[in-house]
């Protein structure tokens, strides 16, 4: 069985799904494992060190692709490449295929087996192959850091000689797994800390990590099955402005994480609250990629509303790849384990599997995800 893994060609991805130790292991797990040549260099990993592991390395990109029982890649082989795969290929990435509508049709055509990992569902038994989760943790972190670099303050409490400096004010929107590491990170470098989370069960969580929870009266609200924020009514969301307007102008940073699965991020911050905030106050906006958080953030791009700095930040896991990449590759690690059945070394793709029916998009020449299949009828 011979797993490749190319090179990344999104724009400035510098992560890779495989490390020379995931690669290592592998190989003991009886795969042929073969490298696009520097797939893993932007990320820290030399071909040498994947020789040296066992893996061989490949510099034609195109008979690497001939040549793979499995793909495995952080995002999906481009439309284009697609005619150079073996038919019933096994191809591993985030597909991200409510978006991707075309690209999972042409995969479908192509008889290509397409699992994708940002479909992983959010249970004990599959989080440590959640993608999601582990690259938004890094996020989290990283956000944080970006948004000190940027701010003309420093972060904790100084007491000087020339007098004492006050904390920085922090305020987190959304305390998912993006958020709360964004907490953390902001009290490691002792800002005040407040966050909201529209999941009233999260409060315990972000009180823990020396945070203030603010709490809005929403009504009723929750959480999806898979642990993700349900969407706010057109009420709902005017309520909850009401209140982040108050906390937003207060705050030398805001940090942004709101994202409902497969649907557009929830708008929360209006340009009138952001010209309420202090001159040189910074704004990253996490959820850029998905519609924003912000009004008038752009993905990937810095701008300016009255005197706050708005960042559209949309690879912030980027700025740790190399430790990004070792959580990617575990999570790849752990999933390709989850399928491989090692007595008669064949991959085993159970529809009865809870891990394997959230994550199967294409197979035998059609689309078989129901959830996606109903979101393309609408």
């Amino acid at each position: 069985m011979i797993l490749c893994f190319p090179k990344e060609n999104f724009p400035n991805e510098k992560r890779v799904v495989v490390t020379p130790d995931t690669a290592s292991k592998l190989l003991q797990l009886g795969f042929e494992v073969r490298m696009e040549s520097g797939a893993g260099v932007t990320a820290g990993f030399t071909d040498a060190a994947y020789e040296e592991a066992g893996a061989h390395v490949v510099t034609d990109s195109a008979a690497l692709l001939g040549q793979a029982d499995v793909v495995g890649r952080i995002h999906p082989t481009p439309a284009g490449d697609l005619e150079k795969l073996p038919a019933d290929v096994l191809h591993v990435s985030s597909l991200d295929p409510f978006r991707e509508r075309s690209l999972v049709e042409a995969m479908a055509s192509a008889e290509i087996t397409a699992l994708s990992m940002d479909m992983i569902p959010r249970s004990t038994v599959a989080q440590k192959m959640d993608v999601l989760s582990s690259q938004a943790s890094l996020a989290g972190y990283a956000a944080v850091v970006l948004a000190a670099e940027k701010l003309n303050r420093v972060f904790p409490m100084m007491m000087t000689p020339s007098g004492t400096i006050s904390p920085s004010r922090v305020f987190v929107i959304g305390a998912g797994v993006a958020g709360l590491q964004a907490i953390a990170t902001a009290r490691r470098l002792g800002a005040r800390v407040e966050a909201f989370d529209t999941r009233p069960a999260v409060e315990e969580q972000v009180q823990s990590l020396g945070a203030k929870f603010v709490k809005v009266d929403l009504g009723e609200t929750g959480q999806t099955s898979q642990g993700y924020a349900q969407a706010l009514t057109e009420e709902q969301l005017t309520k909850q402005r009401e209140v982040m307007a108050k906390h937003v102008a207060q705050a030398d940073v805001v940090i942004t994480t709101a994202q409902v699965f497969g649907r557009p991020a929830p708008r929360i911050v209006t340009k009138e609250m952001l010209r309420m905030m202090r001159p040189g106050s910074v704004v990253v906006d996490m959820a850029s990629s998905t519609g924003g958080n912000v009004e008038g953030s752009e993905q990937g791009r810095e701008v300016h509303v009255g005197g706050a700095i708005v960042l559209g930040a949309s690879d912030l896991a980027n700025r740790v790849a190399f430790h990004a990449s070792q959580m990617l590759a575990h999570n790849y690690l752990s999933f390709l384990e989850h399928l491989w059945d090692k007595e008669v070394k064949i991959f085993r793709l159970d529809e009865n599997d809870d891990i394997v029916r959230s994550c199967l998009i294409t197979r035998g020449g059609r689309i078989v995800h129901e959830t996606v299949l109903k979101n393309y009828e609408k």
